[in-house]
C-alpha cells in the first residue's frame, strides 16, 4: 500500500469534499435537514394532542393524576444531565481528549439507558393497571369520559413511545462511536459523526421537555 493511499484513508476528509470546514458544514446541514423532518413529524402528534385536548380539558387533567410525577421528574433531570455530559463529549472530541471523550460518552449512555429503564417500568404499570389500551387490551376507567381518558392513553403511549425509540437509536449509535473511541479515533478532525449525533440527542431531549409538561404536569393544576 503506498503512502498516498494510506494517507487518504487516515484523512476524515471525503474525497468529493475540497477541505475539512465544507465537510463539516455538509454534515451538519445535512443533519438538520433530518432534524426537521423530524420536528415536522413530532409536530403532527402535539397537534393531535392539542386537539383532543381541546374537546376534554378536565378528563385530560384527571387522566394525567395517574401518570407518575415523581418519576416524569427523575427521568427529566437524567435527560437534562445527559445533554450535558453529551456537549461534553463533543468538547472532548474536537479537543482530542480520547480519555474524556469515552468517559463522557458511557455517561450518557448510562443516563439514556436509565431514563428509557424509568419509562418501560412506568409502561408496566400502567399495564398492571388497565391503563393500557394498546393491541386490544382492556382499558379499566373509573371516572367519566372514559373515550377521552383512553384517548389521553393513546396519546401518552404513541407520543412517549417514539421519543423512547428515537432514544434507543441515539444509544446504538452512541454505541458505534464509544468503539470507535476507545480505538483512538473521533478526535480532532475526525469529531463530526460525536458532533452531529449530539445534535441529535439534544433534539430528542428537547422533545422531551415538550412531553413532560404536556402529559405529566396538566393534572397538577
Amino acid at each position: 500500500m503506498s503512502d498516498e493511499t494510506q494517507a487518504a484513508q487516515l484523512s476524515p476528509l471525503a474525497h468529493q469534499f475540497d477541505d475539512l470546514a465544507q465537510q463539516n458544514e455538509a454534515d451538519d446541514l445535512g443533519m438538520w435537514l433530518f432534524l426537521c423532518t423530524e420536528l415536522m413529524f413530532f409536530g403532527g402528534l402535539f397537534l393531535a394532542y392539542t386537539i383532543y385536548r381541546t374537546r376534554d380539558e378536565a378528563t385530560f387533567a384527571a387522566a394525567s393524576r395517574e401518570l407518575e410525577l415523581l418519576w416524569g421528574t427523575v427521568n427529566t433531570a437524567v435527560l437534562l444531565t445527559s445533554s450535558l455530559t453529551m456537549a461534553l463529549a463533543v468538547h472532548a472530541a474536537e479537543t482530542r481528549h480520547r480519555q474524556k471523550l469515552i468517559v463522557f460518552l458511557f455517561v450518557t449512555m448510562l443516563l439514556g439507558c436509565a431514563f428509557v429503564s424509568i419509562k418501560f417500568m412506568e409502561y408496566y404499570h400502567k399495564y398492571l393497571h388497565g391503563l393500557m389500551p394498546l393491541l386490544g387490551l382492556p382499558f379499566k376507567w373509573d371516572g367519566t369520559s372514559p373515550g377521552h381518558a383512553e384517548m389521553f392513553f393513546d396519546l401518552y403511549f404513541v407520543m412517549t413511545g417514539v421519543h423512547a425509540l428515537h432514544m434507543l437509536i441515539g444509544l446504538g449509535i452512541m454505541l458505534v462511536l464509544l468503539v470507535q473511541a476507545t480505538r483512538g479515533r473521533l478526535l480532532g478532525g475526525f469529531s463530526g459523526p460525536v458532533r452531529v449525533t449530539g445534535l441529535y440527542w439534544h433534539f430528542v431531549d428537547l422533545v422531551w421537555v415538550f412531553l413532560f409538561p404536556l402529559l405529566y404536569l396538566i393534572g397538577a393544576r
